[in-house]
């Protein structure tokens, strides 16, 4: 028996959570890595190459409404911490709606949409046409996407880690299957890969919406639904996922940027980036495992008024995330034949791409103490924190940088604009953190428990 502080005797309960939302985030980009690994063994390039360009249109269009999920697990933890099940609900409820509304809109306008974006990116006509083929398949999933980010949200928040794990199991075994028969077996190239991602969405929402249907109370539900419409609980949701929204908008921005100005300095580097981008999101995702985790527990505390845990969970998310990004970089640094001879074959690209892995180490480091601090603000509902901080480092930390690189056509230059991207987030996030915190020093410690 070890007598631990109070303040940390959630470690069980948190490596638990963070290893099943682990495995399930991480799922999300092994299947892109593995749409990668199909289309960059075909013959022609020109595949690959498109469906980096158009995937910069899916992460405006899918990955920005993330915020949908943070959202809705901050809310729901908050509700669960205080035992208020319906109010869980009504969460469920607004944010599918907020998520459907927005879904149906990108089906309604795919044919602007696409036409704004590919007149906005940069390749080849070869290139852009692949792309496009990809978005026509792959824009049809749009529903199942965000309804699925707005379950995964409410698991996660009622730590259901497991119905997350389950989704993410089928949706991405599925998107690996469907790609090899629609890629490798048929023939379909880019628009086969498109319509394989879509599908597998839709099977991992009917399994999302099985497992709502089986743990809710129907009582609980007919008394949401009958005050669905609180306009002033609507404008509170809409206002916190309107600022977590700009995060989104603003990360995926320097990923579109970033991604668009490899394009015009040619078809390889855009493929060595978009490669390396693979590996960060790996990283990433993996990482954001752990920050929803962070995310959940800290809406828990903050609810319970167990606040005096905060400054402990801060703690073990650093202490767990950074060595996770040290492995995936040092991974890439010192095994670079087997880790980009996985993902293509072309000469061209894997000759040079080692050029370039030196970035990983210190943009993945930074990467998880960032994304740590924002999955804490997003636990305590502070929109506004996470606002300003991403519009300060991408406005000063990202864009000069990567303007200089574009003019002077350097690669080097322009990953350096994405690692002070990273920093500047880190310090603006970093310099909340005692103000925010020390809003609970004068709340009650809890007594040392014994294990």
């Amino acid at each position: 028996m070890i007598a631990i502080p109070a303040p940390y005797n959630f470690l069980a309960r948190f490596y638990r959570l963070s290893l099943i939302s682990i495995l399930a985030n991480i799922m999300v980009p092994l299947a892109g890595l593995v749409d990668t690994a199909f289309l960059g063994h075909l013959a022609d390039i020109r595949h690959l190459a498109g469906v980096i360009l158009a995937s910069i249109l899916f992460d405006y269009l899918y990955r920005v409404q993330k915020f949908l999920r943070s959202s809705t697990n901050a809310m729901t933890a908050q509700a669960t911490g205080l035992g208020d099940q319906k109010a869980a609900l009504l969460v469920l409820l607004r944010s599918g709606f907020i998520a459907l509304a927005l879904s149906l809109g990108f089906l309604v306008f795919q044919y602007p949409l696409q036409k704004l974006g590919f007149a906005v990116l940069s390749g080849s006509a070869a290139v852009e046409a692949s792309g496009i083929d990809y978005f026509y398949a792959r824009i049809w999933g749009a529903p199942a996407v965000l309804l699925n980010f707005v379950l995964i949200g409410w698991f996660a928040g009622r730590e259901r880690n497991g119905v997350v794990l389950l989704m993410a199991i089928l949706g991405n075994g599925s998107n690996v299957l469907l790609d090899y028969l629609m890629i490798t077996r048929w023939g379909w190239e880019s628009a086969g890969a498109g319509l394989a991602t879509a599908i597998s969405q839709y099977l991992a929402l009917f399994l999302g919406l099985i497992a709502v249907a089986v743990s809710i109370n129907w009582q609980d539900l007919r008394q949401a639904i009958a005050q669905f419409w609180d306009w002033r609980a609507i404008q509170e949701i809409v206002l916190l996922k309107s600022n977590i929204l700009v995060r989104f908008l603003v990360m995926m921005s320097t990923y579109a940027i970033f991604t668009n100005l490899s394009s015009t300095m040619g078809t390889t580097n855009l493929a060595q980036n978009g490669l390396l981008l693979q590996l960060v999101m790996l990283s990433q995702f993996t990482v954001q495992g752990v920050g929803l985790t962070t995310q959940t527990l800290t809406g828990n505390f903050k609810s319970k008024g167990e606040t005096e845990r905060l400054v402990p969970l801060l703690i073990v998310a650093f202490a767990t995330t950074t060595p996770i990004a040290l492995i995936f970089s040092l991974g890439a640094l010192f095994f670079p034949d087997a880790v980009f001879g996985f993902l293509t074959n072309h000469a061209e690209i894997n000759a040079t791409i080692t050029e370039y892995t030196l970035w990983l180490l210190p943009i993945l480091v930074t990467s998880a103490i960032s994304f740590m601090l924002e999955g804490y603000f997003i636990g305590l509902k502070e929109g506004k924190i996470l606002r300003n901080s991403v519009l300060i480092s991408f406005g000063l930390g990202f864009l000069p940088l990567a303007i200089a690189a574009w003019q002077l056509q350097n690669n080097h230059l322009l990953w350096l604009s994405f690692l002070s991207y990273m920093v500047s987030l880190s310090i603006t996030l970093g310099l909340q953190l005692p103000r925010s915190l020390g809003q609970f020093k004068n709340q009650p410690q809890l007594p040392v428990e014994s294990f």
